[in-house]
């Protein structure tokens, strides 16, 4: 039935790293399912057998299992895919994010996405993605500025109400 599995062997600290990260309720569910490929293979199961309880194909638990004997717990991570060179350098960014956190603006009480990137030369979608990323508002305060309001105090027995 098909080509035999070679043996996958996994050290007990994989193991357990590898259960760590089936009973994750915050990674993401491809690397779970990765490493419950990894170890259902581990445990001798066939390709299909565990294409089935995972529901996913053959060739994707055999692939899973070429990536983990090749790199180990590290090669179930998702690798960097191909696309478009960043166009800021980390340094650019770095210092965009120490001007908004560490400075404000000549004009205005806080930098705001546009200000940014005009001070920058940064488009501002990509300041807005830049502020998204790094969880950055600068337009919440950390201060809190009482003002002082006249408090109303009944007066006479007829809900008269006078300013104190």
């Amino acid at each position: 039935m098909g080509r035999p599995n070679t043996a996958l062997t996994i050290s007990p600290s994989e193991r357990s790293q590898l259960r760590s990260i089936v009973r994750s309720r915050s990674l993401a569910h491809s690397l779970v399912r990765r490493a419950q490929i990894v170890l259902l293979s581990a445990d001798g199961a066939a390709n299909r057998e565990v294409a089935r309880r995972c529901g996913v194909s053959a060739p994707v638990v055999s692939l899973w299992r070429q990536r983990y004997q090749q790199s180990g717990v590290a090669g179930l991570h998702a690798e960097l895919r191909p696309g478009r060179p960043r166009s800021h350098s980390d340094e650019h960014v770095a210092a965009l994010l120490r001007k908004v956190l560490h400075s404000k603006p000549a004009v205005a009480t806080h930098w705001s996405v546009r200000s940014v990137a005009a001070h920058t030369g940064i488009s501002k979608s990509t300041v807005a993605r830049y502020f998204a990323l790094f969880g950055l508002q600068p337009h919440r305060s950390k201060s809190f500025k009482a003002v002082h309001r006249p408090v109303l105090r009944r007066k006479g027995p007829r809900h008269h109400w006078a300013l104190s």
